[in-house]
């Protein structure tokens, strides 16, 4: 940890072994830092936060800051960042509300610069959320998503795994999972597949995926009957429960095929 006295590090901040902390930061007493993280200079780290080991959190960010959210009524709650990930220059994660009590970023994570995660958040590990992008309150984004930079989520929104989406995309119904969406307003664009392969996915599987995403959305039935069609055409397995299960528990509804109309 720096001896560095131009820090303001509260006393009763619990920090960990081979922490290292740069000028000008302050951390204030209600924290938890893990082993071996890095702190760049003018970082703040705010009641709540719970950070792991291993992460970065370069100059700028502000981790634990209150929700932005009217309703806060002062309740105590956590932002908390899973080990080995990166927190890029001037990213923002906001704590919690009484809704979930918590934001929660994964661990293995990347948020961008200027990245903004809203209260109640919940990220999984291993996503990717480029710069400028912007998070409303009580998102879901699953494991390995990848958010193009300048993306804007709209609240409540959900984002399934190994999802990619494009870059400067309005984000306003949930994303199934595996899949790539682009476009404007957003749409289904295909498969994930680079992202599919790098996670070593077989093209057996893959073929799978891409033939109960075209009963989703090629062959001109509505969800419910869709759903119908893929339970009763497809030998079960994880994916295909998994995606049922998405696009059935969607509050917000899915985001639209290319060739649907609104």
């Amino acid at each position: 940890m720096s001896k560095e006295t131009l820090n303001v590090i509260h006393p009763e901040a619990r920090i960990g072994k081979n922490v290292e902390i740069g000028p000008f930061t302050t951390i204030y007493g209600d924290t938890r830092i893990g082993d071996n993280t890095w702190i760049g200079p003018n970082v703040t780290i705010m009641d709540g936060a719970r950070i792991g080991m291993n992460c970065r959190i370069f100059p700028g960010a502000v981790i634990a800051g209150i929700p932005q959210d009217l309703k806060f009524a002062g309740e105590i709650t956590t932002a908390e960042i899973g080990d080995g990930t990166t927190i890029r220059e001037y990213v923002t994660v906001n704590r919690g509300t009484k809704s979930k009590g918590k934001t929660l970023v994964g661990s293995d994570c990347l948020l961008q610069s200027y990245v903004h995660i809203a209260h109640d958040c919940f990220i999984g590990n291993h996503c990717i959320l480029s710069g400028y992008t912007g998070l409303g309150g009580e998102v879901i984004i699953q494991d390995w998503a990848i958010l193009g930079g300048g993306s804007l989520i709209h609240q409540f929104v959900k984002i399934g795994q190994h999802v990619m989406i494009q870059g400067g995309s309005k984000v306003q119904k949930d994303v199934p999972p595996y899949i790539m969406a682009g476009r404007d307003p957003l749409v289904y664009a295909g498969l994930n597949l680079v992202g599919l392969r790098r996670r070593n996915y077989s093209q057996e599987k893959i073929q799978e995926i891409q033939e109960i995403y075209r009963t989703i959305y090629q062959k001109g039935l509505n969800t419910s009957d869709a759903l119908r069609n893929i339970e009763a055409s497809f030998p079960p397995s994880f994916e295909r429960e998994y995606i049922i299960q998405f696009v059935r528990e969607s509050e917000r509804g899915i985001i639209k095929g290319l060739l649907e109309e609104d």
